[in-house]
């Protein structure tokens, strides 16, 4: 009970008041004062708490989309400059998923109930995931700047689609988020084979022409990598639609789901 005492303790003072004293007479008062406070008032305060939230959430996830675009325009365009502007602007997004988890662990303190938690929870899982999403595609903007270098290779038009697939999950997962809509996030979430085979050919293609010839093998080595960074923001848009179907239906167990990253098998003989 004292751990749970200090958390409680932590996150009131997140909020700017002291934790109430449990053992006294005055919090029993405040406590008989809040039961006749209105509560429809209380619920659709509660509510709107949480559509904000929900849109700032959304906002986010666009936002690393947008970069995650812009990292792929910049790989065709090789421009230096502009790759460096969409690394610099991943701090917006960190900044963001911040503040987000700062408003879910404010919302947690009103009290809510089983479906509010599961709410809480997405809030703060969702971001997370949006954050990393933002993280790999500045990482495909670092690494395009090191191709810009070198004579443009034919499989950037395979990243490209690669990349356009990626954004696509990403952009289903969060308009599932924002719709409540467990199965369109289950679709999604079956989705994700086809982009694990679209990953597993480009990683073929790659190491064939990384073989053909060694002066292929660093700029097709910073592909690989581009490449991975994309498939695994795919893994993340699957995460937030696995996190949407926990949102609206809690513990209830998941289908099976197929995947063809092959990457880890891949015979190279």
């Amino acid at each position: 009970m004292d751990g749970l005492a200090a958390l409680r303790s932590q996150m009131y003072a997140m909020d700017g008041n002291a934790a109430p004293n449990e053992c006294s007479p005055t919090r029993t008062v405040s406590s008989e004062h809040s039961m006749n406070l209105p509560n429809d008032h209380i619920v659709k305060s509660y509510d709107e708490e949480q559509q904000r939230l929900v849109a700032e959430i959304v906002r986010m996830g666009e936002m690393s989309v947008a970069q995650l675009e812009a990292a792929l325009d910049v790989i065709e365009r090789r421009d230096e400059k502009a790759a460096q502007r969409i690394v610099a602007n991943d701090e917006a997004i960190d900044q963001l998923e911040q503040q987000i988890s700062h408003d879910v662990m404010r919302l947690a303190l009103r009290g809510p109930m089983a479906r509010d938690l599961r709410e809480i929870l997405a809030g703060l899982r969702i971001p997370a995931d949006i954050e990393r999403i933002g993280d790999y595609a500045a990482n495909v903007a670092k690494r395009s700047i090191a191709l810009a270098g070198v004579p443009p290779l034919p499989q950037i038009q395979g990243l490209r689609a690669l990349g356009r697939l990626a954004a696509q999950q990403v952009r289903r997962a969060l308009e599932a988020y924002r719709d409540n809509d467990a199965e369109a996030a289950l679709s999604l979430r079956a989705d994700d084979a086809r982009l694990d085979a679209q990953y597993t050919a480009l990683f073929r293609e790659l190491l064939t022409y990384m073989m053909e010839d060694p002066r292929n093998i660093t700029p097709c080595t910073h592909l690989l990598f581009m490449a991975k960074n994309l498939e695994r923001i795919g893994d993340h848009a699957t995460n937030i639609a696995e996190n949407v179907w926990f949102l609206v239906h809690g513990d209830a167990p998941l289908p099976p789901r197929e995947k063809r990253d092959e990457t880890s098998t891949v015979d190279h003989a």
